[in-house]
């Protein structure tokens, strides 16, 4: 790959002259951060599947030594931390997790706590054997989002909440004149919420164009999926009505993602945008993939322990 450098991924968004000193796991491989140049990294694809392969791996293993978490919800979003967080789109500083400036990611569907907590321990925001108190007494990593944890915004986990809150550090940046951006991750059977759609009304009332909000559309929620439940499409046109910018994209394709999140800084309109990526929950090991009734748990006896680890190998080497 022609041009190649080191970017220091942390901390994203600021210039060279604030950049501090990060460790070395948390450098990855990739080109100039023009537009350009990183559409032809994710053209390639191996980096940033690569990194994703990882953290899905990472978070598998320490959900596995928990004997908790909800795994399928974590794998179907992925994709989507790993555009934010290495894509150069989620301006971040482990090194001062309470820069100012700092973009804000409200993680609404906070059942998928594993993955955030493995994205920020692999950006450095804490040492990685800390991970092994997840899901434990004395640890500070809960089976739900926990604010204590460095990186994280806010404790969460009854859904619906976390968007409403998303909403409001939005409009306070609006009256602040402050032009960070706040990235808040739903997921589709969390739109049942009627918090949902007061907050979607809110945010276009006050034209906040600085809240972006992804929904997780893996088609499932608890036990079933969910248009056996209540029908959520037309999604994109129900998102319309209520006054927002409307994207849908394939959750797992880089590219897509790429082009969908590239614009945010740069567009005139005053509507908040929704990115609607269509996932599968579960996705890198088919295993678990697509059945509901793993939602909310961790593979457990070792018959699926192995089924996981070799499922999501294959697809590493596949």
């Amino acid at each position: 790959m022609k041009n190649k450098k080191t970017i220091k991924t942390l901390p994203v968004g600021k210039k060279d002259s604030d950049e501090k000193k990060m460790d070395g796991h948390n450098k990855i491989e990739v080109n100039e951060q023009s537009n350009n140049q990183r559409l032809d990294i994710l053209r390639d694809g191996s980096v940033l599947a690569d990194k994703a392969y990882q953290l899905r791996h990472e978070m598998l293993e320490m959900c596995i030594k928990a004997g908790d978490g909800h795994v399928t919800s974590s794998l179907s979003c992925a994709d989507i931390l790993t555009i934010l967080y290495y894509g150069g789109f989620l301006r971040h500083d482990p090194s001062n997790p309470d820069w100012k400036d700092r973009d804000r990611f409200i993680l609404s569907k906070a059942q998928a706590s594993p993955m955030l907590y493995t994205v920020l321990a692999d950006r450095g925001f804490f040492p990685k054997k800390e991970m092994d108190k997840f899901a434990q007494q004395d640890g500070i990593f809960g089976v739900h989002l926990q604010y204590t944890v460095p990186g994280a915004e806010l404790s969460a986990g009854s859904l619906g909440h976390g968007f409403g809150v998303a909403a409001g550090i939005a409009l306070a940046a609006k009256m602040d004149r402050d032009l960070f951006l706040t990235y808040t991750l739903l997921g589709d059977g969390e739109l049942y919420e009627g918090s949902v759609w007061e907050t979607a009304m809110f945010a276009a009332h006050n034209s906040l164009n600085n809240l972006v909000a992804i929904v997780d559309r893996n088609y499932q929620c608890t036990m079933d999926f969910t248009e056996n439940l209540l029908e959520l499409e037309p999604l994109e046109d129900k998102w319309k009505s209520f006054g927002w910018e409307v994207k849908r994209v394939n959750g797992h394709d880089f590219l897509e993602l790429f082009k969908a999140f590239k614009y945010l800084r740069s567009r005139r309109s005053r509507k908040p945008t929704v990115i609607i990526a269509d996932t599968v929950k579960g996705e890198g090991i088919e295993y678990i993939s697509n059945v509901p009734l793993w939602h909310g748990g961790a593979p457990i006896k070792e018959e699926d322990i192995n089924a996981c680890r070799k499922d999501l190998e294959d697809r590493k080497n596949g």
